[in-house]
């Protein structure tokens, strides 16, 4: 299992808007097979950071994800929308092996 980490640098006042594009994420990851595990929004402190992650079976299950999702309408229109409303400064990727279980 690869589970991809993604830490966002947002823009303050529009909080709104990156939940609204976070919420459409939610249901794209898990259409094309990925386990997403929710977005954390600023609450206290820092209020321009904000992280997500989700997870694939597999790097090549993740790469495949990429691939459609590249061509999808919905996928492509939830990137317009984080562009029109420049809700994200930036944002870093970082991929991940995790552990679910103790002993």
């Amino acid at each position: 299992m690869i589970t991809c980490f993604l830490k966002y640098e947002i823009v303050s006042d529009k909080i709104p808007e990156f939940e609204h594009y976070g919420r459409l994420w939610i249901t794209l990851v898990e259409r094309f097979g990925g386990k997403h595990h929710g977005y954390l929004l600023p609450s206290e402190g820092a209020s321009d950071i904000a992280y997500a992650s989700f997870s694939f079976d597999s790097m090549s299950a993740y790469e495949a994800y990429r691939t459609a999702s590249a061509e999808d309408e919905d996928c492509k229109a939830a990137i317009a929308f984080a562009q029109q409303t420049q809700c994200i400064r930036r944002y870093e990727r970082n991929f991940l092996r995790p552990v679910f279980e103790g002993k």
